[in-house]
């Protein structure tokens, strides 16, 4: 991990899945957290990696995807959830996760990774939050999202 990420963020076990990103010291809202980064690939080959069970790759722009499944790219193990405290935004051609609130020292750091609903059934989420909708979705779909679960729980 680069030496500036060292001592703001560190990769431990998480509670919402696998492995996650923490805080080490307190993140402020707007501030830039860790760049997600790896390999750049055309829309064919994301699509083809997808298929493939690739479920790191990140939209770019039009053309380009970028493939975070490389070691490298410790923003990899950012989890989702319905409530982030971060978010991905795009600056000057780079993909980076900027705090949206202050963040607490030991807090895990996390995004939406806004879904959308094709198979969100197959993306199950843990997020544990008080808003969670039980899908990894992105967050303009959760009143759909609710009024399904409603339909099933009927």
């Amino acid at each position: 991990m680069d030496e500036f990420y060292k001592n703001l963020i560190e990769v431990k076990v998480s509670p919402i899945h696998g492995n996650g990103v923490f805080a080490k010291r307190k993140i402020s809202a707007g501030e830039r957290i860790i760049e997600y980064v790896g390999r750049y690939i055309t829309k064919q080959e994301s699509k083809k990696l997808c298929e493939e069970g690739n479920n790191y790759i990140f939209e770019l722009n039009d053309e380009t995807d970028i493939d975070g499944s490389v070691e490298w790219n410790v923003a990899r193990f950012i989890n989702h959830s319905c409530e982030p405290n971060a978010e991905a935004t795009i600056i000057d051609g780079h993909i980076w996760i900027v705090a949206i609130r202050d963040i607490e020292p030991g807090e895990e750091i996390t995004f939406n990774y806004g879904y959308d609903l094709q198979n969100y059934k197959d993306h199950p989420c843990h997020c544990g939050s008080k808003n969670c909708v039980g899908y990894i979705v992105a967050e303009e779909l959760f009143p759909i999202v609710r009024e399904e679960n409603r339909k099933v729980q009927s």
